[in-house]
């Protein structure tokens, strides 16, 4: 498989909203700046902007029509803090990595993870748009019951914005971080939890192999450690792609897939090879360098017919 290697420094992200997470991480990179603060520059560009339904502020809630945000920050696998189930606090990111460097543990959650955010000075705000708030109030009128008002809970296959920002950076050091944040699916039973703030599912990075970022529907991916699994590959001797690719191959036998189920990674090792690979067509990654700023497609698609 096809794999591509570019010298540091280097940032990779997911989706087409990707190129804003690697605008704002590159003006970092280009300074000197280290690949953690690069990669929690980028992730908390997304999630303050508005456009992007699938991240937060304006991320779509969840049934109950509340915003909840994930979020997980890695360097290596003793640095990495992570939040989940979050309200009424941006940036996710940066209240990740507050709690890998302020804390003895790796993941806060719900309550205690907002009141974690309060006492580290982060503002209270609503993340929830006039936009988000109208795609879910047609939502609910769309999945009422004909007995009444209670909802069909149904949006595991084919609902739309559920994307992951996924970034991945080398600084010039040599140095290797990774970033996700996500509001998850749109519309999700309260409570649920995906891929993204859970080490070794939405994100793995260990600083002598490389790093991988996950997206798309994170059930799929917590159910392989897509990520960790990844990683692994690449330590045994794996190429990015031909890691990337036993992800998506285990992924689809074990965890059959619907068909309009997307699963989606990016790979990238410490020399600055890296990779993109996804389920089925559709996925996009933006790559950034002293050489390249382009919006390109994965190079494995291991469903090439759909």
């Amino acid at each position: 498989m096809e794999t591509s290697v570019l010298q540091p420094p280097l940032i990779l992200s997911t989706w087409h909203f990707g190129r804003i997470a690697n605008r704002s991480g590159w003006a970092v990179l280009s300074q000197g700046g280290n690949a953690l603060d690069a990669a929690e520059a980028g992730c908390r560009a997304v999630e303050e902007d508005p456009s992007v339904t699938s991240v937060g502020l304006g991320g779509y809630p969840d049934a109950a029509g509340e915003v909840t945000l994930d979020a997980l920050i890695m360097a290596a696998p003793h640095r990495c803090g992570a939040v989940a189930c979050l309200r009424d606090y941006l940036p996710a990111i940066s209240i990740a990595r507050r709690v890998m460097e302020k804390t003895p543990h790796v993941l806060l959650a719900g309550p205690g993870a907002e009141a974690f955010a309060a006492a580290e000075g982060f503002p209270r705000r609503s993340l929830l748009t006039r936009e988000a708030r109208e795609a879910w109030e047609r939502w609910k009128r769309e999945h009422k019951s004909g007995s009444g008002d209670k909802l069909a809970h149904d949006n595991s296959p084919g609902q739309e914005a559920h994307d992951t920002i996924g970034v991945l950076a080398i600084d010039g050091a040599g140095r290797i971080a990774g970033g996700c944040s996500t509001s998850g699916l749109a519309f999700k039973l309260p409570g649920r939890v995906g891929d993204s703030p859970l080490v070794g599912h939405g994100l793995y990075v260990d600083p002598d192999v490389g790093g991988a970022v996950g997206t798309g529907h994170g059930e799929l991916i917590m159910r392989v450690c897509g990520t960790f699994l990844i990683v692994e590959e690449m330590r045994r001797g794996a190429s990015p792609a031909d890691a990337i690719k036993v992800a998506l191959e285990r992924l689809n036998c074990q965890c059959r897939p619907d068909p309009r189920q997307q699963a989606a990674f990016i790979a990238l090792r410490c020399d600055g090879a890296w990779s993109a690979g996804c389920l089925r067509k559709g996925f996009q990654v933006a790559v950034r360098s002293a050489t390249v700023d382009i919006l390109t497609e994965p190079d494995v698609v291991l469903m090439e017919g759909d």
